[in-house]
């Protein structure tokens, strides 16, 4: 088998030489008289140049790789120091695609089937909230809010991502109050709440800590993948004590994606990687949220994520008035992840939530937006903090 690199370069750039340089020096390099002998091997883990082209009437050029599967190890980690460990530092390039095949890296465990399964939710897009404020609360400020939330009827709420185990809500006391929240919830309105908590740590810790957060009551975890590492969503991913859906952020992927002529598309790592490293759901921003994004970047991750069961989750500066559009571009099956678009609203949390069922309802019946046609009510007065996208 073999996966395939699409390596995009600015004006001035030879793409055939750094194409080729690539090819080579990315896999087994060149070599001399001296292992003539082992010339039929080492062959085999050399890359390929298949296909140069220039863009019209941009100056820009990209030249398409193909390196033997068998060089790396089935993960993203040792793929991602393959395709573009060294050379990404040799100049200007830009990875923007990455082909791999059916069986590379992992499945969810879960993904968009599994996550429906445990909350009883399948013909509708799922609604999600944030804590907020990010920092400064205590464990019981986290139960009050996924109180107020969870009885308007949410379906998934997460930790903030720059939140960690710290002494004003460590991560434990958070889960112990939220549960106490969640089985409350289950048990007078039979409805399952998802809380994704978030998994922080050193390495030699991170998986112990996630296997004892799902003991005491866990049903779902939250990784910031890019600063720890693809492998610990892997490791996660595959720890069979760790059944709960993983629910993953972009957190630092503008720095690795955002130049325009070095580092990796947003569609690789957020969808590719994302998809083939063995997340349930993945977090990313909507292009008309709060966060400048390419919209057919984000359609390139939507795609990427659902051919593999995986769950968008557009985020960052989504409120009620999105919903139209959102529901346009992405149908039923989208998580839609709101911050300040819930606990914001100027009638408190649980209004937020409402503002968006209500908001899929119109949806739903095909109805106006505008806020002459709307009742006095949580979706109308989301619009007028808000407005409409």
């Amino acid at each position: 088998m073999m996966i395939e690199v699409d390596y995009r370069f600015p004006p001035g750039v030879d793409a055939q030489k750094q194409a080729k340089v690539i090819a080579v020096g990315q896999t087994a390099g060149t070599w001399d008289a001296r292992f003539a002998h082992r010339e039929a091997t080492l062959s085999k883990h050399l890359g390929q140049v298949i296909a140069v082209k220039t863009e019209d009437n941009t100056g820009y050029s990209q030249a398409k790789v193909r390196f033997p599967e068998a060089n790396v190890e089935n993960d993203i980690s040792s793929l991602l120091t393959m395709i573009f460990g060294k050379y990404s530092m040799a100049g200007a390039a830009k990875v923007v695609a990455v082909k791999l095949s059916e069986n590379y890296g992992l499945l969810p465990k879960l993904g968009i089937s599994g996550i429906r399964e445990r909350l009883g939710v399948f013909n509708r897009p799922l609604i999600m909230a944030i804590f907020k404020p990010a920092l400064g609360l205590s464990a019981q400020d986290h139960a009050d809010i996924l109180k107020q939330v969870a009885y308007a009827g949410l379906d998934i709420i997460k930790d903030d991502e720059i939140l960690g185990d710290l002494d004003v809500a460590p991560t434990l006391e958070r889960l112990k109050a939220c549960r106490q929240v969640i089985d409350e919830i289950k048990q007078k309105t039979g409805r399952t709440i998802l809380y994704a908590v978030n998994v922080t740590g050193s390495a030699d810790k991170l998986l112990e800590k996630a296997r004892l957060l799902v003991r005491e009551g866990a049903n779902a975890l939250l990784l910031n993948v890019l600063p720890y590492g693809f492998s610990v969503l892997q490791a996660l991913a595959t720890d069979a004590d760790i059944n709960v859906p993983i629910f993953t952020h972009p957190a630092l992927a503008g720095a690795l994606c955002a130049a325009p002529d070095h580092g990796i598309s947003y569609s690789v790592i957020l969808g590719t990687f994302m998809a083939h490293g063995g997340a349930d759901a993945v977090l990313y921003p909507a292009h008309y949220g709060s966060l400048p994004f390419d919209a057919s970047e984000e359609a390139k991750i939507k795609n990427s994520l659902r051919d593999r069961n995986v769950f968008p989750v557009p985020s960052a500066g989504i409120h009620p008035g999105i919903v139209p559009q959102a529901i346009a571009d992405y149908g039923d099956d989208v998580i839609l992840n709101a911050g300040t678009g819930i606990m914001d609203h100027p009638d408190g949390a649980a209004a937020g939530v409402k503002a968006f069922f209500q908001a899929l309802e119109k949806v739903e019946r095909g109805e106006s937006f505008e806020l002459e046609s709307l009742n006095d009510g949580a979706l109308k007065r989301a619009l007028q903090k808000w407005g409409k996208k």
